[in-house]
């Protein structure tokens, strides 16, 4: 570790605290517009169908820049890669404010979407930064950004929306992204680049990239386009062709993208599983609650709040993220992250199970919210934890990266799932289609269900890792490693 690096240990709240503010901006860029997307189509003057490419866009370039970074932040500096994703999540903000028709705002969203990126390497910076013995409540706390960035974001949004311009909305997020790289640059370190000699996989990058692109543009569109429709099957074709192929190269590749015999470790391949099931249940919530929330009352189940009540009714189970995600942590210390991962995957599925009552009422709703995302706070806090107990620091970032795209690939599922679910149960009001109350149980059941199956992914993760939880698993490096 570098002589700054060591100076930076005796901050490391300084580090945490910059760390998670850049990951809750990243987080706001990915679900800042949904309170916009019903206005989208008359802002454009054009289809819904062309206006859902604007989160489509945002979801495929994340998908391709979280592995790709992860490995470059490795290779060059994760500071450098978190600085160099912070320029694109900037000029993405502000060509989506002065956006003139959809195209530009499709081109924008999928600038901002690169920045994705951020929040995995700022985990894996953790592992170099901060002490041994705060570790685990520092990785728990950054990473629990990724679903409350998200919550607080739906009513800062909305309130914008409603009381002034949306344009504001994408100015302000530049400006934040901003402040944020300006935070990093100036008072976070640069951590330990990968070993001299090591090449780019650019190959890798390739094969992969089409790879998911495929999968996710199949799974995200296939409701659409018809799952048998000759596009959706050519693309889930395309994908196992893209990822075979991918997979093979990798097992010859000198430097690899990603290392498939690291991830192929059991307690990192069960670890990934895990978290596909785990974003598909965490995603559940997202997709339900502001459906229930703002459907008027005359449905007979529908809660009738504006879109601005709806945000804050969701706020408090966002900022349940971070209070909870350093308790996480000390829970690691004390009973390995296995044993908080199983907890909080327990306790996400018991908040679906009391949702079956909750969505009679808005208070009801919050405590079935605040007890989902206690469960994620606990859960996303300890999956870095269990993959970077067992990668060489070498690959941390890139680890990392591909753990978040699992859980990114869980979150595309869900969306596709329950859509079809609600889309099949639905019902006529006044001429307009929308989800039946037994449309919604369903879809609560479904997301217990699959926050079950992580649970029983989870019970076979090995419960040591290679090393001690919190102990860097070092590779030998060079004599002039940077």
């Amino acid at each position: 570790m570098t002589n700054r690096a060591r100076t930076s240990a005796t901050r490391p709240g300084t580090t945490v605290g910059i760390l998670a503010t850049a990951g809750i901006a990243s987080a706001l860029t990915q679900t800042m517009v949904s309170p916009l997307i019903p206005q989208l189509p008359e802002i454009f003057n054009t289809s819904a169908e062309n206006t859902a490419w604007i989160i489509t866009a945002t979801l495929l370039a994340g998908a391709v820049a979280v592995p790709v970074s992860g490995r470059l932040g490795d290779l060059f500096g994760k500071r450098r890669m978190i600085l160099i994703l912070a320029l694109p999540l900037i000029i993405g903000g502000l060509v989506c404010a002065a956006a003139p028709n959809v195209t530009i705002m499709i081109i924008g969203r999928a600038l901002q979407g690169f920045g994705s990126g951020m929040i995995p390497l700022g985990i894996a910076m953790l592992r170099d930064l901060v002490p041994k013995e705060q570790l685990s409540s520092a990785i728990a706390t950054v990473s629990a950004t990724l679903g409350a960035g998200g919550a607080i974001g739906l009513p800062v949004s909305a309130a914008v929306i409603e009381f002034s311009n949306w344009r504001w909305l994408f100015i302000g997020g530049s400006v934040v992204s901003l402040i944020v790289a300006l935070l990093i640059w100036k008072f976070i370190p640069g951590s330990k680049a990968g070993a001299a000699g090591q090449r780019f996989d650019w190959l890798g990058a390739i094969g992969l990239s089409a790879g998911i692109l495929s999968l996710m543009l199949a799974i995200s569109k296939g409701s659409s386009w018809g799952w048998a429709s000759p596009l959706t099957l050519g693309l889930f074709g395309l994908a196992l062709l893209a990822l075979v192929s991918w997979g093979f190269w990798e097992l010859r590749a000198t430097d690899p993208l990603v290392d498939l015999r690291t991830a192929v470790i059991s307690r990192v391949l069960l670890t990934n599983i895990a978290s596909i099931f785990v974003g598909f249940g965490m995603y559940v919530s997202m997709l339900l609650m502001p459906q229930i929330l703002q459907l008027p009352e005359s449905t007979g189940y529908g809660l009738g709040q504006s879109v601005l009540a709806a945000g804050l009714w969701a706020a408090p189970a966002g900022f349940m993220m971070l209070i909870l995600s350093p308790v996480g942590g000390k829970l690691s210390d004390k009973r390995g992250a296995k044993f908080t991962l199983l907890v909080g995957i327990i306790i996400l599925a018991a908040g679906y199970l009391v949702g079956q009552w909750g969505m009679g009422s808005t208070w009801g709703l919050l405590i079935t919210a605040v007890i989902i995302n206690s469960g994620v706070a606990f859960a996303y806090g300890a999956m870095p934890s269990l993959i970077m107990s067992s990668v060489p620091r070498s690959e941390t970032a890139a680890a990392n990266g591909f753990n978040t795209l699992m859980r990114s690939l869980g979150t595309t599922g869900s969306a596709a799932v329950i859509g079809l679910v609600l889309a099949q149960m639905s019902t006529d009001f006044h001429g307009t289609l929308i989800p039946t109350e037994q449309g919604f149980r369903t879809a609560l059941i479904l997301g217990a269900a699959f926050s079950l199956a992580a649970v029983l992914v989870a019970i076979f993760i090995p419960k040591n890792a290679p090393r001690s939880e919190l102990e860097p698993v070092d590779v030998p490096l060079s004599a002039n490693t940077k």
